[in-house]
């Protein structure tokens, strides 16, 4: 299966550089570029892509606002990609529903890599972004505290997957754990966003982990 790929970069020789680097994966093709947010959302809003790797500082529109719209109108998935891994960059990405969240200094292979999990159905932080993540998680006074009744509707065997996501494990290693097909996993998962209101399974992991759920 060929990934479409649409990049959203305001610099021009980065978003080549970007370009060039996804055009090298025999699986990957990129079918459009953007300079700003609001040219990426057009663009998810026309070719309808599998994935849009998003910026997040870019005139006119934000990578996190444009990222926002394109997960809320179910245009594509979106991963983030930026040269910041500051909280507010990080947090308010994940909230608007980035599948993925990779720093500018990964090299061409992690990029691409990138893509494909992502495309699979499957998030991906960058390894400076989880740790960050962890440690805003154990600190004493987390700045966001969940309600655990938000999980009150899920099954037993949703709470477990619940708790793998929250582990940072894929799909297939989920099925492993949980001893099921990697195709039932699928569909358990996707119970989980819908009952819980998610919009991807990175902010599923993102609720586990605030839950303690373990």
């Amino acid at each position: 299966m060929t990934v479409r790929v649409v990049v959203a970069e305001d610099q021009s020789a980065v978003r080549a550089g970007l370009v060039l680097i996804l055009g090298s994966a025999p699986d990957v093709e990129v079918v459009g570029e953007a300079e700003d947010g609001e040219r990426a959302v057009e663009l998810a809003r026309e070719l309808r892509p599998d994935l849009v790797l998003m910026d997040v500082q870019m005139p006119r529109m934000d990578g996190v606002t444009a990222t926002r719209i394109v997960v809320a109108e179910g245009l594509a998935d979106v991963l983030v990609l930026t040269t910041f891994d500051l909280d507010e960059y990080v947090f308010g990405a994940l909230r608007a529903g980035a599948a993925g969240f990779l720093l500018k200094n990964a090299d061409a292979r992690e990029l691409i890599e990138a893509v494909r999990t992502v495309a699979r159905g499957e998030g991906m932080i960058a390894p400076a972004v989880t740790r960050r993540l962890i440690a805003e998680f154990a600190s004493p006074a987390p700045p966001v505290r969940r309600d655990p009744a938000v999980v009150a509707g899920l099954t037993p065997r949703e709470r477990e997957v619940l708790s793998a996501l929250g582990a940072g494990l894929s799909n297939a290693e989920i099925a492993v754990r949980l001893e099921m097909a990697e195709a039932t996993v699928k569909t358990h998962v996707s119970k989980v966003l819908g009952k819980l209101g998610l919009r991807s399974r990175v902010q599923a992991a993102v609720l586990a982990q605030e839950l303690g759920i373990r």
